[in-house]
């Protein structure tokens, strides 16, 4: 946190509930710091879904450039803004608002950045691809959304509650002319569409707790696939675990929450020739988890991975 706060200091933020374990706030000041920003970001805990139309009025007065949304409140944003970029409302929520003039620009970063990830760190391209996404959740409409746009060949959506990937698969058809979309239930009949894509993409928080088992059974994974998981923390969660087992190469959260961050930087910041430096974001996020994790093992906050689990949730 800069400690030269002033009259003229900008304000950015992340509301939701939990937030006390986000890397955001770490990510974004240390980016703010290496850019010469007087700009200062700032955790906003909101309990209640009945009072963020309150905080977001307050935000529209006061110096803020923007804020991130969390858990639970991204489809809620939906509703809150003045207007809303295509790519959001195809994902079914908001996770990046930039205030301009006291209205309110809505955004969706998350699937930007897991493309922004799996180009730079794996360099993976989806365009012609087979992918899978397991789960249905609030993580994963961003992620269809932006695979869809990214014009893979064939997208299936594994999820426990096929009617409610139904819904997420209707609301993607009108912009799917290059991607044939299908649903599959979890367990053994996923097998043969994980065994056959290109990529495979954990939306679900399985993976997070010590004791979970993967999200897919490893025998489907083979060299040749690129394995991500949207999980940041542990590193090594059972599917990344049995991946590298197989011989995929394998993705971590991470790289994805850091390019997320960034791009809502950017969008905030309005100058195209500046690009936030995201080299700078992961070193402050990578410390930042380090010190989570001394606390755990030093007999921290118990209920800190139960939280970090319902971040992850609706990423």
């Amino acid at each position: 946190m800069k400690n030269d706060i002033n009259g003229s200091t900008r304000l950015a933020g992340v509301i939701g509930w939990p937030i006390e374990h986000s890397l955001s706030p770490a990510m974004h000041n240390a980016a703010y710091s290496r850019l010469g920003l007087d700009w200062v970001y700032l955790p906003l805990p909101v309990r209640e879904s009945a009072d963020v139309p309150a905080v977001v009025a307050a935000i529209r007065s006061l110096p803020f450039v923007g804020f991130n949304v969390t858990m639970p409140y991204k489809r809620l944003m939906l509703e809150l803004c003045d207007e809303v970029a295509a790519q959001a409302k195809l994902a079914g929520a908001v996770n990046t608002v930039q205030v301009v003039d006291g209205r309110l620009m809505g955004y969706n970063t998350d699937g930007r950045g897991l493309l922004e990830s799996l180009r730079d760190d794996v360099g993976f391209v989806p365009e012609g691809k087979r992918a899978v996404v397991l789960g249905s959740g609030g993580a994963a409409g961003a992620i269809v959304a932006a695979l869809v746009l990214a014009r893979v060949a064939h997208m299936t959506i594994v999820s426990r509650d096929p009617a409610h990937a139904d819904e997420l698969i209707a609301r993607m058809a009108p912009y799917a002319r290059d991607t044939e979309l299908t649903v599959v239930r979890a367990g053994e009949e996923s097998g043969p569409l994980v065994q056959a894509a290109d990529l495979v993409i954990n939306s679900t928080p399985l993976g997070m707790r010590p004791g979970d088992a993967s999200p897919t059974r490893g025998e489907w994974l083979h060299p040749g696939q690129v394995v991500s998981d949207m999980i940041y923390s542990p590193p090594d969660t059972p599917l990344l675990r049995a991946a590298q087992a197989a011989g995929a190469k394998t993705l971590g959260g991470l790289g994805m929450l850091v390019a997320q961050g960034a791009i809502s930087l950017e969008i905030w910041n309005g100058d195209s020739t500046v690009s936030a430096p995201r080299d700078v974001m992961r070193d402050a996020a990578y410390a930042a988890l380090r010190t989570d994790w001394a606390g755990e093992e030093h007999g921290g906050d118990e209920t800190g991975a139960d939280d970090i689990a319902a971040l992850l949730a609706e990423l």
